[in-house]
């Protein structure tokens, strides 16, 4: 199975993928901004990245952008609530800038299950548009 993290600022958001991800037989570490996680991807790179868009320190734009430059193969899953915005113009940014995958917020286990499965059999992630969701 893959080594995943997740980046969001919510902790009840973390704490239910890591419960989910770690149930599908992944090794899961969570974090709640994106310093600490591009910190901890340098130091022992996972095979995906999960990135919440909207965050106070460092959005997840920024974050996707500074990891695909870093690592252009790097599989990443963008999701957003969208804050007082629709969600899927920051979703539609973050597939343009490296993101395999988006999920708007809230969405299902399944659906998450559903996305990291494909995320990980795919080869490389593309550089431009992911997948439609």
């Amino acid at each position: 199975m893959a080594r995943i993290l997740i980046i969001d600022d919510s902790a009840d958001v973390r704490a239910a993928l890591h419960r989910v991800l770690t149930a599908e037989g992944h090794e899961v570490e969570a974090v709640p901004d994106s310093g600490t996680g591009i910190r901890l991807h340098h130091e022992h790179p996972f095979d995906l990245i999960i990135t919440d868009i909207l965050m106070p320190e460092k959005e997840g734009i920024s974050t996707i952008i500074e990891l695909k430059q870093e690592y252009p193969g790097l599989k990443i899953i963008a999701m957003s609530g969208g804050g007082d915005f629709e969600p899927y113009g920051y979703l539609d940014i973050a597939r343009r800038v490296g993101a395999g995958r988006t999920l708007p917020k809230p969405f299902k286990r399944e659906e998450i299950i559903e996305a990291v499965n494909d995320v990980l059999t795919r080869g490389e992630e593309p550089s431009g548009k992911g997948e439609p969701d």
